[in-house]
């Protein structure tokens, strides 16, 4: 009996020591074909501004294609199921953002579990949220008369979100709260078909992350009232905060954030997280982040993991409170 307890725990060692080289065979080896980044929203939103740069910066570093996989639908959760079933091969990873955290307050049968499927890595943006509106359609000069054209005619007004249960829906929750004001909430399925029915005139407005919104406001094609920041952005110095032009308290930000698939090797999820750090170090993407009016978000592994157990215990209690529901 005793033989053959030790021959089960030199089976036990030797099945380990073998898993442990091939996924240090693997991490040397890595990569050496295509990497795949799956984005949980159509092409045009923010999570789109920051993906579609580190790809091209990831490409420059690695030397192997870094594909952008949009797969949009139900505030981002369609994406992150499908990253959190892909095979853990190191070739496929997960660009999420705040809304991904927001999603078990508002998605209760989800399918997979973005603290046990998934491996966090690193934030990579942190840009603020911003007042938007189609100039055509919303006559408002400022904050306080779209406020004031809004209590005088409840309802009347509507705005555009990256989907039930995102940053972008959430926010025009705490705004209506903030304001004592009521707009009409319409979901899209990501930020972009939103902000281009924004632009197209179709909705009045949004409170969208200043990533995807930046050029727009500066080609004219959406006028900013506000950006809901405590300070002032440097990319756009002459726009005030929610606080300045007279809704104090109002502060929103999204941020985005890497993930692996659980049982990828860790030699490779080290080597990625990495090479994102690196990536964000570099001048083309510290020029691109500061033009869409983020700042450079970098985490270790441990302290993202944290981050995003405390922020989906934080949007509960805002969900909550806000009593926001699937529309």
């Amino acid at each position: 009996m005793k033989n053959l307890f030790a021959r089960a725990a030199w089976a036990g060692v030797l099945m380990a020591v073998m898993v442990l080289c091939a996924g240090s065979a693997l991490a040397q080896g890595w990569p050496n074909k295509p990497i795949t980044l799956v984005v949980p929203f159509p092409p045009g939103g923010g999570t789109d501004a920051f993906a579609r740069p580190l790809s091209v910066q990831l490409y420059k570093q690695l030397g192997k294609q870094v594909i952008i996989d949009n797969r949009g639908g139900a505030g981002g959760t369609v994406g992150a199921s499908i990253a959190a079933k892909a095979p853990p091969d190191g070739y496929t990873f997960f660009i999420g953002a705040v809304h991904h955290t927001i999603a078990p307050s508002f998605y209760p049968k989800l399918d997979y579990d973005i603290e046990k499927d998934l491996v966090p890595l690193t934030t990579i943006a942190y840009p603020p949220q911003v007042i938007v509106v189609n100039p055509s359609r919303v006559k408002a000069d400022d904050l306080k008369s779209l406020v004031d054209f809004m209590r005088k005619n409840p309802g009347k007004l509507n705005y555009a979100s990256a989907g039930n249960g995102t940053s972008h829906h959430l926010a025009g929750e705490l705004f209506k709260q903030l304001s004592k004001t009521f707009i009409v909430h319409i979901p899209y399925r990501g930020a972009g078909p939103a902000l281009q029915d924004l632009i197209a005139g179709n909705v009045d407005m949004m409170f969208d992350g200043l990533g995807s919104s930046a050029q727009h406001i500066r080609a004219g094609r959406i006028k900013a009232l506000a950006v809901a920041a405590p300070k002032r952005v440097a990319a756009f110095p002459n726009l005030p905060t929610a606080a300045e032009a007279g809704l104090p308290g109002y502060e929103v930000a999204t941020w985005y954030g890497i993930w692996g698939v659980k049982g990828t090797p860790k030699d490779v999820l080290d080597r990625m997280h990495d090479e994102v750090v690196k990536a964000l170090s570099s001048p083309e993407l510290r020029e691109i982040w500061a033009s869409n009016g983020s700042e450079l978000a970098v985490m270790k592994q441990e302290e993202f993991a944290a981050f995003v157990h405390d922020e989906i215990k934080r949007w509960a209690e805002v969900t909550r409170v806000s009593g926001a529901k699937l529309d």
